[in-house]
């Protein structure tokens, strides 16, 4: 299956956010390149919200581009066999952390927003740090910090925010 199916699958699977998640499946299917960057009228991309074993603090990345605290994540590349395989691989390339695992029950948010790039169209996990992990700082981020889940409103931006509120709305569950 190609990635391009693979997100159709999980965007059709996908429960909540209707407009949005629409928007998302008519770019793909106007779309035979909306996964990749070199697509100037958007992208697919893939993020993961990393958490900590305890559950009570979130590592976040201040991306050397943007200058904003960030959860892990970016474009999606060839060999990523899915959409949850490239929001892995993002989380573990940008904290350093091996052996992050994802939440089960797929993405937990849409997030659509405007790159230097272009438009993303993120689809967001959440992943789960194994205890005594370890971070280290990739060359895609000028720092790697973790935040308490009631620091992270004062350092980064709304859509981090409504990420970690439905990521702890999925851990409740």
């Amino acid at each position: 299956m190609s990635l391009h199916d693979d997100a159709v699958l999980v965007l059709k699977a996908y429960e909540g956010q209707d407009e949005l998640r629409q928007v998302y499946l008519d770019h793909l299917a106007t779309h035979p390149d909306g996964m990749w960057k070199a697509c100037a009228d958007g992208h697919v991309t893939a993020s993961a919200m990393v958490i900590d074993p305890s559950r009570e603090r979130v590592l976040l990345t201040l991306h050397k581009k943007l200058r904003m605290w960030l959860q892990m994540g970016g474009h999606c590349e060839p060999g990523d066999a899915s959409l949850a395989a490239a929001a892995l691989r993002e989380g573990t390339e940008e904290s350093g952390i091996a052996g992050l695992t994802l939440l089960p029950g797929g993405p937990v948010r849409l997030d659509r927003h405007l790159t230097p790039c272009a438009w993303h169209l993120d689809v967001q996990y959440a992943a789960l740090a194994p205890p005594g992990a370890l971070e280290a700082i990739s060359d895609e981020s000028l720092d790697l910090r973790w935040f308490p889940y009631d620091e992270v409103r004062s350092v980064a931006d709304d859509s981090v925010v409504r990420l970690l509120e439905a990521t702890r709305a999925r851990l409740a569950t």
